[in-house]
């Protein structure tokens, strides 16, 4: 089977754009000569890939089951076959995937897209929630850089860590905390909520807790640090989060962050991402731009 690489970077466009007229545009071709290429693709895979249904084109099982392999094929491809120069941001056109906690994306979204708009208006971002449980889209290409809150295990994986949060108590404004202060004793007797993407009941507060030979109620535990502040907003609940990241979210609250009554707890914000992108200029140029964003905040 002779392989025509065209044939992959015009699948990746139909696939991401949905219809004829916007993968052409994409890739600066005509309408007809996108519609060859989707013929074409139809008789390799045996498969009609994009099906008419009224005004827009559906996507067929099978191209479901292939769109982020042959994504990430496209991406590694423009970095094996791109030249070692510097890259020209005004007419770089690609698409970044990004995961990372909500506060996260609160926090650094408007000083990354303003930066992003502004050196580079071809590129688009994608700002995902992280996932619930551990995943290789890193290494498959789905997730281009991920923000988490330590370092990854897979040797595989490239890190740096940005900075280093701090954690603080989080209650409604009248909380009776907030005016009697918030002692250790007063924080273990309180009801808590976390904030856990696995939905844990138990984080490092409870391990620093149990080695004093004490131990706080917790209620629930939330996805998303949002949905915490939110559901703290009535009755006399703690959250304990970081506190750098959940500022923004916080100052449109009607809440206050309290000191921790514990020894400090570092958090790390750390971006990682698959080792293929390490000599990936573009790739190399936003990662600088998200760790410019997340010392900004």
């Amino acid at each position: 089977m002779q392989l025509d690489m065209n044939l992959l970077v015009a699948l990746d466009a139909l696939l991401e754009e949905g219809s004829v007229a916007g993968a052409a545009q994409r890739l600066h071709l005509t309408a007809p000569a996108m519609s060859r290429a989707l013929g074409r693709i139809r008789r390799a895979m045996d498969d009609q890939i994009l099906v008419r249904t009224g005004r827009t084109m559906t996507p067929t099982p099978r191209a479901l089951a292939v769109r982020e392999r042959v994504h990430a094929l496209v991406q590694q491809a423009q970095v094996v076959l791109a030249p070692e120069r510097d890259i020209d941001l005004t007419t770089l056109d690609r698409t970044f995937t990004l995961t990372c906690h909500d506060t996260i994306a609160t926090a650094i979204g408007p000083a990354l897209l303003a930066s992003v708009g502004a050196q580079a208006p071809g590129v688009r971002l994608r700002l995902l929630a992280e996932a619930s449980v551990d995943t290789s889209d890193l290494r498959h290409g789905r997730v281009d850089l991920e923000i988490a809150s330590g370092p990854p295990a897979s040797p595989d994986i490239s890190h740096d860590t940005v900075l280093h949060d701090r954690l603080a108590v989080v209650v409604r404004d009248d909380h009776p905390a907030v005016e009697a202060g918030l002692s250790l004793e007063r924080y273990t007797a309180g009801e808590h909520i976390i904030v856990s993407r696995r939905g844990r009941l138990r984080d490092p507060i409870d391990e620093l807790l149990r080695a004093r030979g004490l131990e706080r109620r917790v209620v629930a535990a939330v996805a998303t640090a949002t949905a915490a502040f939110h559901t703290i907003r009535h009755g006399e609940l703690f959250v304990t989060v970081p506190e750098r990241m959940t500022r923004p979210v916080l100052d449109t609250l009607p809440l206050r962050a309290l000191e921790l009554p514990l020894e400090h707890i570092p958090i790390p914000a750390t971006m990682a991402w698959h080792q293929r992108y390490d000599g990936d200029r573009a790739h190399a140029w936003l990662r600088a731009r998200v760790r410019a964003a997340l010392n900004a905040t």
